[in-house]
């Protein structure tokens, strides 16, 4: 496990707190996540993860507490400032969010179009990304003529096109047979190796965190209840803990 205490994360959150009328989600929740490392989060439907996801994001101001990627306090940014730091951060989103109407090429020539410097060599970033996926053969074909587990992978190109240091990846093996999943699984795996990044993946698969994390953190009562390894946090006694891995 990494030692926060020599260190520095790439992303750090700490006391983060969201409310929504009398709706404590977030009670003063903290991470961090270090340099190209697989961190899982795991919790139960409502417990706060799509907040932390959205305030992480910037779409959604938490009412206190502070998210540092690369050491700058995100809350403190401006609107062009917190967009260059997104560049740093690729999104897997829960079920692809492929555009309907728009081929596998451009789809993931999308992200690229708000950036010049990448819009001339958008071509070979296409290609490479869809190489990263084994799925370059696929370039031209639109979204409905591609499997769940296709579109998936082609999710996971455009997720890595701009080379982010981050990549966040929502419930990445919800919706896919038990092959996909592990097929998916084994691709994340790759791409930390192959770019170094460092992934935040939330996700309810134990499967998946079995094989994925380097790094388990369970959100519960809107707070990091509890971290460690795999095998730590499933031997836990703690019954909270136990209902997890159930």
């Amino acid at each position: 496990m990494k030692n926060e205490n020599n260190i520095v994360p790439i992303l750090k959150i700490q006391n983060l707190k969201k409310s929504f009328g009398d709706n404590h989600v977030l009670n003063g929740f903290s991470m961090n996540l270090y340099e190209a490392e697989n961190l899982v989060l795991m919790g139960k439907s409502g417990s706060g993860k799509s907040v932390m996801i959205k305030c992480l994001v910037g779409l959604m101001q938490p009412d206190s507490g502070s998210i540092e990627i690369m050491g700058k306090d995100i809350t403190k940014l401006t609107q062009k400032e917190m967009n260059n730091i997104r560049t740093e951060i690729g999104f897997l989103f829960q079920g692809s969010a492929l555009y309907d109407s728009m081929t596998v090429r451009e789809n993931l020539e999308f992200p690229l179009r708000k950036f010049p410097e990448y819009v001339s060599k958008s071509e070979a970033l296409v290609i490479e990304a869809l190489e990263s996926v084994g799925l370059k053969s696929a370039i031209d074909l639109m979204p409905e003529e591609l499997s769940g587990g296709m579109k998936r992978r082609v999710a996971l190109a455009r997720a890595i096109i701009l080379r982010p240091k981050i990549i966040i990846y929502d419930e990445p093996t919800t919706g896919l047979d038990p092959i996909t999943a592990k097929e998916i699984i084994q691709l994340m795996k790759g791409i930390q190796l192959k770019f170094k990044t460092s992934s935040l993946i939330i996700t309810h698969d134990v499967d998946c965190a079995r094989v994925i994390s380097d790094r388990m953190i369970l959100l519960i009562d809107g707070i990091n209840y509890i971290e460690g390894t795999f095998k730590e946090l499933l031997n836990s006694k703690d019954k909270k803990v136990q209902e997890f891995f159930k």
